[in-house]
């Protein structure tokens, strides 16, 4: 008898289960269609240009910058070590400009643009600083993908070139290294 109660809940509840999912009936398009929005980050830097990040596989593209190698640099404001790396960044920048596009994350959630501009300034980071409500979903979704964790120290560099990571650095680094990594990009 406990038995025969037993399997029939199990069976009820299997079947309540399956009817408690968020798929359409048609579900193949809302499924690509949500696979393409949650793989776009729209970002705005602090000249009000957009700029569109694609995740592919399990790398990175920029639009409009194919054969680029992209650095993104999670940083914030009031940070030593982010300050520091600021003007390493920009001298890559600078060097190889037809070759590399950078990004600076601020993983500050209410800091006013007028306050990366005096960053940007104060610390000549030369390269696209983006103050958008994307950030912390790129952010995030970087994390993800270079196993970091929630919580992890700052800055965060991470170099990719045609949707393949080629490297990544938890704190601040030295010119030499991060140029070691683009020259190998490069020679791909």
């Amino acid at each position: 008898m406990h038995k025969k109660i037993l399997l029939s809940l199990i069976f009820a509840t299997s079947i309540f289960l399956q009817g408690c999912n968020d798929k359409s009936e048609d579900g193949s398009a809302n499924a690509a269609n949500s696979m393409v929005a949650g793989n776009e980050y729209v970002l705005t830097d602090t000249d009000l240009k957009q700029i569109v990040v694609q995740k592919q596989g399990e790398g990175y593209v920029v639009e409009g910058a194919q054969n680029k190698i992209i650095i993104f640099d999670i940083f914030a404001t009031w940070c030593p070590p982010c300050q520091e790396s600021a003007a390493t960044i920009s001298a890559l920048q600078a060097k190889y400009k037809d070759k590399l596009i950078v990004i600076g994350l601020t993983i500050e959630d209410k800091i006013s643009n007028d306050d990366l501009v005096k960053f940007k300034k104060t610390y000549k980071a030369n390269y696209s600083l983006a103050n958008s409500d994307q950030n912390r979903r790129l952010i995030d979704e970087l994390a993800k993908s270079l196993k970091l964790g929630e919580r992890f120290p700052i800055p965060v560099m991470a170099i990719y070139k045609d949707a393949k990571l080629i490297n990544h650095y938890l704190g601040a680094v030295e010119e030499e290294f991060v140029e070691s990594d683009i020259k190998k990009a490069l020679e791909k």
